[in-house]
This record gives C-alpha cells, structure tokens and sequence, in this order.
C-alpha cells in the first residue's frame, strides 16, 4: 500500500447533478425546478404568503409582552448556605456576597444578583449580601444570630427632557387683585342735587 493508492470507499463521495444541460441528461427545460417566475429563482422565500391576503399569524390576537429590563436573579436557599459552610467551601466568619458564592459553587455569577429564599434550615451566624431576600429568609439569619444586607439593584439612567413649570409663583396665599373699578357714571337717581347743580343755583341767586 502506497500514499498514492489510498481511495475513498466506494460511495463515500457523490458527484454533484448537472442540471439544465438537455432534455437527455433527465434535468433540462426546467432544471428539476419545475415552475416558472418566482418560486424558480433562487434565493425567494414564499413561507407563510397567502396570496395577498392577511397572514395568519398577523390575524391572531397577540397576548403578554416580554419585559426587557426584568431582572435575572440567582436562587440560593439557606439550606444551601449552611451546607457549603459544613462543607468548608464558606467562611462563616466574612461577608458572603454574590462572588463568594459563585467561588463556592453556588451560583454561576452571571445575572444580575442574588436573591436569599428560606428554604432550609441555617445555625451559622452570617453576614449575607445579596440583591433580595425573603421575609422567611431574613428571620431565619437573623434568629441564628447573623444580618442579611439587601442591596439596592443600580438604576438605569434615562435621558428625560426637563419641562418648564407652567405653576404660578407663590402669592401668599392672598387672593388675586381685582382690576380697579370704574367710577359709577350712573346720574345720581334719587333726585338729589349734585355739586355742580349747587354751584350753578349759587350763580343765579348771586346775578339776580
């Protein structure tokens, strides 16, 4: 046996079929294709078209959304907590964050936190921070003597354009002024004389 004898097994490779090369060769005229226009071309998807009409899967009714800013938290139970410490993959006397946690194998470190549920039972006295615990979570902790610190997830800055306050400044609490009121330019209706009618009776008396 040489290098230049070595062969592949028989039927290993197949060679690839001509088509289009006449009708004698079993893949002429339409070239095993067999319509016409569109669906004969290459590189033409017609998967869900319905001739024209709404689709179907447009015509259903569409229901729930998917939150994209929902947190990814890490499950641990406290159960799990005082077996890595029994184990000796925890220090008990520390803090146990996120990251000693994922150095201990229990959790993968690639979410957004931690979150302490009370499943189990806990004696070791912890120091414990996590992004979220329960409420069972923290009596059990804290009935054996330890504190869990819960973390504040980061918030997300946003981009909200400031709008000019259309509130009025502050008066006091007094009520508005009212305009000044117009002089009553009614005449006088109860037959009075005026001033001017006294001055002018006063002329009369005087030339006569």
């Amino acid at each position: 046996m040489k290098l230049n004898e070595i062969r592949d097994n028989a039927g290993a490779r197949k060679a690839r079929t001509r088509v289009g090369r006449g009708r004698g060769s079993g893949k002429g005229t339409t070239a095993g294709r067999g319509d016409k226009g569109q669906k004969s071309r290459s590189g033409v998807s017609l998967l869900g078209f319905e001739g024209g009409q709404m689709p179907l899967y447009r015509r259903m009714p569409k229901r729930g959304f998917k939150n994209i800013f929902a947190k990814k938290y890490e499950i641990v139970n406290i159960g799990r907590l005082q077996k890595a410490i029994d184990d000796k993959k925890l220090d008990g006397k520390g803090t146990i964050d996120a990251a000693a946690m994922a150095a201990a194998g229990l959790v993968k470190n690639k979410s957004d936190g931690v979150r302490l549920l009370g499943n189990g039972e806990i004696s070791a006295a912890l120091t414990i921070e996590v992004m979220g615990a329960s409420k069972s979570a923290i009596a059990a902790v804290e009935k054996a003597g330890g504190k869990v610190v819960t973390l504040a997830p980061p918030r997300v800055a946003r981009n909200r354009k400031t709008t000019k306050s259309s509130a009025k400044p502050d008066d006091g609490g007094q009520p508005d002024a009212k305009p000044d009121a117009k002089p009553d330019t009614k005449p006088d209706d109860k037959g009075k004389a005026t001033e001017a009618d006294a001055e002018t009776e006063a002329d009369k008396d005087d030339t006569e």
